[in-house]
């Protein structure tokens, strides 16, 4: 039986990890022994981990990642503190901060390579290791194994990283694994010499989990609410582009007259800003966040309209979400767009900007007979896609 080891940060409803647990959900526990290593034991989908994973007791030094520094001081972590302020002020002085439209990834690059050093490695020895999320330091450089395999998640010609470092740990890999064709492309762009390693396996999904989840009851204002429903299941953060999405519906209830209203599930980082919009547009009753959701679908199943106005995506779990509960879909033309949405068949596809997204949710909501024939093409399409895991497999020998 082989021995894989599969890396992430830690369990937080998110679509990356809603992936994680739909993939280790159809794994075959016969052929393989699989160890998950969080650097977190957290987030809501902790407790959807099958029984079958053995899930890895906590390090302390690799919890840091994902708080803050007064939480590092009181957890007594004065030299990844160090580290991280080290990183902090190295991308200050390199002048790109001002550069970048969203410099988190280049800033998470820096962490970790400030705290190499003072991680342990991991001690034990696999067949196969796997790291499901950028950036690829743990298994890279922490983990023995006699394959290593990493994911690719996100449209890479969007994000700003220091390519030469990335390129370091990349060449550590045997394979790498994109979650669909154009964000395979992407990626291709940025790191051309790579092509021999790269394949693409999409996300895993479960059909019949996610129509059975969308019946639970729920406390959902979304069942009572009369108006023009429309949905977005997302992170609160600048590439989702939901800044965009509080101009838009502003815009277009002035300009239809449709007494419209928007609901948003998801946390993040951008919160506040975006209730400040909201309220500066004098839009709080009618465009909603509803915060963090365990099991989002029952809010999906009661919209009338399910729309993802990214700024880029690799490929988004929830818009393939959308479709298996047979929902109208419209995405904004990201560049792995594409691959999401069959344009005209399975969803729309709409300009990527604040009067695409106002054209676009004119033609939806006055066109009922549209909006059916989307939904109808989703019920003719079988999204499940468990044996893509094959593919996973053959790489692993």
């Amino acid at each position: 039986m082989k021995k894989i080891l599969i890396a992430s940060y830690d369990m937080e409803v998110g679509g990356v990890e809603r992936s994680l647990i739909s993939m280790l959900e159809h794994f075959d526990y016969d052929k393989f022994q699989v160890d998950l290593m969080l650097f977190r034991h957290q987030g809501d989908f902790m407790s959807q981990i099958p029984r079958k994973v053995n899930l890895l007791k906590e390090i302390s030094e690799y919890t840091t990642f994902r708080k803050s520094m007064k939480e590092l001081i009181k957890d007594k972590q004065f030299r990844i503190s160090f580290a991280r302020m080290r990183a902090k002020l190295s991308a200050e002085f390199s002048g790109k901060l001002s550069r970048i439209q969203e410099p988190g990834y280049y800033q998470m690059q820096l962490m970790w390579k400030h705290a190499m050093k003072l991680l342990p490695d991991l001690d034990k020895e696999y067949d196969v290791a796997i790291s499901y999320l950028w950036p690829h330091y743990f298994v890279a450089d922490k983990v023995q194994a006699t394959k290593k395999i990493a994911w690719i998640h996100t449209d890479y010609s969007n994000i700003e990283t220091d390519i030469e470092e990335d390129q370091s740990i990349w060449m550590k890999f045997d394979h790498i694994i994109s979650v669909s064709d154009s964000c395979k492309t992407s990626f291709l762009k940025k790191y051309n010499f790579l092509e021999d390693k790269v394949c693409v396996m999409e996300n895993i999904t479960s059909p019949e989990f996610i129509k059975k989840m969308s019946i639970n009851e729920v406390s959902n204002p979304l069942t009572k609410d009369k108006r023009f429903k429309i949905v977005t299941v997302a992170r609160l953060s600048h590439a989702k582009g939901l800044d965009n999405a509080v101009r838009a519906l502003k815009l277009f209830r002035d300009r239809s007259g449709t007494d419209a209203v928007w609901y948003i599930i998801g946390y993040g980082g951008d919160e506040k800003k975006l209730l400040k919009l909201i309220e500066e547009l004098d839009l709080s009753e009618s465009f909603i966040l509803l915060g963090k959701k365990i099991n989002p679908y029952p809010f999906v199943r009661a919209a009338d309209l399910y729309v993802q106005p990214s700024r880029y995506e690799g490929k988004s779990v929830t818009v393939i979400e959308a479709q298996i509960l047979s929902k109208p879909v419209m995405i904004t033309n990201y560049s792995t767009s594409s691959s999401q949405v069959k344009n005209g068949y399975d969803g729309l596809i709409c300009e990527l900007s604040i009067n695409g997204i106002v054209e676009g949710l004119e033609v939806l909501s006055e066109n009922s007979e549209l909006r059916e024939n989307l939904s109808l093409n989703c019920r003719k399409t079988n999204y499940s896609n468990s044996r893509e895991l094959e593919n996973l497999y053959q790489l692993m020998g």
